[in-house]
């Protein structure tokens, strides 16, 4: 989770320099090499029918397509700090979507968490309109950023589909070329028109680094961790995620940091935690 609120953080730097949709394509193009071996079907594992071939597609589509451009293109309209604090709203959607789609039951918890998302978010727009934010930041850009939450949220929805038949290896290995299928057209026309040549190493060392540690490193990390913890108490962890993503902010990118920013951020901590504490024992 520290690692995503890095590259969500960080990923500001890189839309400086390319495109979104071909920065986009470099991602997943980067990832399918590193990811190719991830491919190969796992002993026992079934065969892919075409009802999980429909759910790996909605995955990529949505987890990574759809969230990779909105995500980006978010960032790039306000800040790595109001990508950290909207971000933090994910476990307050898979509870709304897990309950439209999947039947599971919203705890009074998670509609405390929604309510303390929604007052971070409102905080963050006070804050831009008071000059505390990013001059660059803009309504859009916070939509985007809550459109790549709905899409983080589907990816979680789907994938609980998903891994009771597919290995989770795989899985990420199949959605990222899904994911390389649908932005190669739109990656191909941005890079024709772009010069690589300017392109700097350190650049070309962060692009590394984003496209191993969005595709690569933190599902393998998540799912090792899922191992060990269980999945209530491993939601915990997604605090660090706005916490990553602020202090990629301020101290990297030296956006600034107010008073409204400071609460906008404790009321998104508070709905996370809100949303996935574990729930007391029953005697």
């Amino acid at each position: 989770m520290a690692l995503v609120g890095s590259y969500v953080g960080l990923s500001k730097l890189l839309v400086a320099v390319f495109p979104v949709l071909l920065l986009a394509w470099l991602r997943f193009g980067m990832a399918a090499v590193v990811m190719a071996p991830w491919l190969r079907r796992a002993p026992g594992e079934p065969p892919l029918d075409s009802r999980l071939r429909r759910l790996l597609f909605f995955e990529s589509f949505l987890g990574n397509f759809l969230f990779s451009i909105c995500m980006l293109y978010g960032v790039a309209l306000t800040s790595a700090l109001a990508a950290g604090v909207i971000m933090a709203a994910i476990p307050a959607a898979v509870a709304v979507l897990s309950w439209l789609g999947l039947g599971e039951r919203i705890r009074p918890r998670t509609v405390g968490a929604i309510a303390c998302a929604a007052a971070g978010i409102a905080l963050l727009a006070f804050a831009r309109h008071q000059g505390g934010g990013t001059a660059a930041a803009s309504p859009l850009g916070y939509a985007l950023l809550l459109g790549a939450v709905l899409c983080e949220a589907s990816y979680v929805v789907i994938g609980k589909r998903l891994t009771g038949d597919v290995s989770p290896r795989r899985i990420s290995a199949l959605i990222n070329l899904w994911g390389l299928a649908l932005v190669t057209p739109f990656g191909i026309w941005q890079a024709l028109q772009f010069d690589f040549g300017a392109v700097r190493l350190g650049t070309w060392s962060l692009l590394f680094f984003y496209a191993v540690a969005a595709s690569v490193v933190t599902v393998w990390l998540w799912m090792k961790g899922l191992k060990h913890v269980p999945a209530p108490q491993a939601g915990v962890y997604t605090v660090l995620l706005p916490i990553s993503a602020a202090a990629v902010g301020v101290g990297v990118l030296g956006e600034s940091f107010s008073g409204a920013h400071l609460v906008a951020l404790g009321f998104a901590l508070a709905g996370l935690l809100l949303a996935t504490w574990p729930e007391p024992a029953k005697a």
